[in-house]
């Protein structure tokens, strides 16, 4: 990954390059990151899959719940290393100094290869998805070219599109960035707030949200043909915890804004308040969310149902949730309300990451762990290679596999690195004591480590449950390991 490219740049290029980024980001801006990074279109769709899976919806709330609890937890802890060091690059700065230059390569690796561009290659995916609403072209089935297991289509092409139109515009400076992520972000809290307003009057008033709630704690598991078999005990831990992939993926990428601390206003305060405020403000809307869905929609239905109420959550089409919610209360018409909702929804998440991840790559860059070009800033004072490299690999993810794969190997690589970097808070409050924190993690030690026992927990389920693709993941991170030694190789070999 450090290998050199031939350098186009000038020596007068070098001479007027911006040498470091302009702190122009405020409060309101990096919450609106982390919050507008995090909602995506997992919201809008996983409860499908997790309500088949559990099949009772005291169990599907306790997901919610404890996924953002888990999840303001991770953030809080994140908060002191954030306070200790407000560098561009983030968490792989925090892993670095914890554990040395190999794990934070190795960190780096996976966010490149699977975690961050994965993530954006997923949403693009979702985005094009609910694009074919309005033009059905763009739909899976019209393939343009097949290679072996790689099917180019239209649809595939038109996600592309999204990227490169996303690096670009972030390619011509923060401002720029920030102000898609500000109002794109703006918007679809706004129209997640009226969605649940409206869901949750109408269930209260009809009686469906306590019909729900009623024997909440039965659970069960369907089968895609309708077979419902009860869950218990270790049965029930299992698919519990299989279920969490789907909204922990939902609520990944708060972490971003670490990524970005280069170019925020008083990162030793801003950055821990828009850690907490943001996952705060996104976890409750989702846990909302989910009850609004429960109060427009009965939880359990029949896959072979042919109106809406018939399939319920379990069953809606092609798993959209919020679609089929939002059709109960103002009929066709929802379709296309949802489809704008989430295509507003992915456009925005994906603008937030792109925005920080290729801060990541430069910092790594500047470390010479990664391609050297990656560690010059544009004349917008932004990482401009870097960000155009992660546009090509993330573009290449769009044709090599489905959402649902894509989401199994960056939740669980994504995972992975948030226990290790909460273990690198308990490591530098040991080897570093008395360095400076102006934020102390809330709850530390206890609340830093019942995270990573639950986490913990979570990924050796995911590796029972879905041993291929999270053993993917895992794989990813692990050639991270040779490539870096093959790094500081030819490190030496040029020196």
């Amino acid at each position: 990954m450090a290998e050199n490219l031939p350098n186009s740049l000038s020596p007068a290029d070098l001479a007027t390059e911006p040498t470091e980024f302009k702190r122009s980001l405020s409060l309101l801006d990096s919450t609106l990151i982390v919050s507008g990074s995090m909602i995506g279109s997992g919201v809008f769709i996983v409860t499908a899959d997790m309500a088949r899976n559990l099949g009772s919806s005291g169990w599907l709330l306790m997901l919610w719940v404890l996924t953002g609890v888990l999840t303001v937890a991770a953030a809080l802890s994140y908060g002191e290393l954030a306070g200790m060091m407000p560098k561009a690059g983030g968490q792989y700065i925090y892993i670095q100094r914890a554990f040395g230059h190999l794990t934070g390569f190795v960190y780096g690796w996976t966010v490149f290869m699977v975690i961050q561009t994965g993530t954006i290659a997923a949403v693009a995916v979702a985005f094009t998805k609910y694009t074919a609403v309005f033009i059905p072209a763009l739909g899976p089935d019209n393939v343009l070219l097949a290679l072996g297991p790689i099917k180019v289509t239209l649809g595939s092409l038109f996600a592309i599109s999204s990227l490169v139109l996303l690096t670009w515009l972030n390619s011509r400076g923060v401002q720029s960035g920030k102000l898609i992520q500000n109002v794109f972000t703006s918007a679809k809290l706004i129209a997640l707030l009226g969605l649940i307003v409206i869901g949750i009057t109408i269930g209260l008033s009809t009686g469906l949200l306590s019909a729900n709630l009623t024997n909440a704690w039965d659970a069960s598991t369907t089968s895609a043909t309708g077979e419902v078999l009860p869950l218990a005990g270790f049965a029930l831990l299992l698919a519990f915890g299989t279920s969490m992939i789907g909204s922990l993926f939902s609520a990944d990428a708060w972490n971003n804004v670490t990524f970005i601390a280069g170019e925020i206003k008083n990162p030793r305060r801003n950055i821990p308040l828009a850690l907490f405020f943001g996952t705060l403000i996104v976890t409750t809307i989702y846990f909302l969310a989910n009850v609004s869905y429960l109060s427009l929609l009965p939880l359990k239905g029949l896959p072979t149902a042919t109106d809406i109420v018939g399939r319920g959550i379990q069953f809606a089409d092609a798993d959209r949730v919020a679609t089929a919610a939002v059709e109960t209360v103002f009929g066709n018409i929802a379709v296309a309300i949802m489809a704008v909702l989430i295509m507003v929804s992915t456009f925005g998440c994906n603008n937030g990451l792109i925005l920080a991840g290729a801060r990541l790559y430069y910092a790594m860059a500047k470390d010479g762990l990664f391609i050297k070009q990656a560690s010059h800033l544009n004349k917008n004072a932004v990482p401009g290679r870097a960000l155009w490299l992660q546009c090509i690999w993330a573009s290449l993810l769009c044709l090599s596999g489905k959402y649902g794969d894509l989401l199994d190997y960056c939740t669980f690589a994504s995972l992975l690195f948030y226990i290790v970097t909460i273990g690198g808070l308990f490591r530098l409050r040991r080897t570093e004591p008395n360095a400076e924190r102006p934020y102390r993690a809330f709850g530390y030690p206890i609340v830093p480590a019942l995270y990573i026992i639950a986490g913990v927990t979570i990924c050796a389920i995911l590796l029972y449950t879905k041993t291929f693709n999270t053993g993917m993941g895992l794989l990813i991170a692990g050639l991270g390991i040779p490539v870096y030694f093959l790094t500081k190789r030819s490190q030496r070999a040029e020196v």
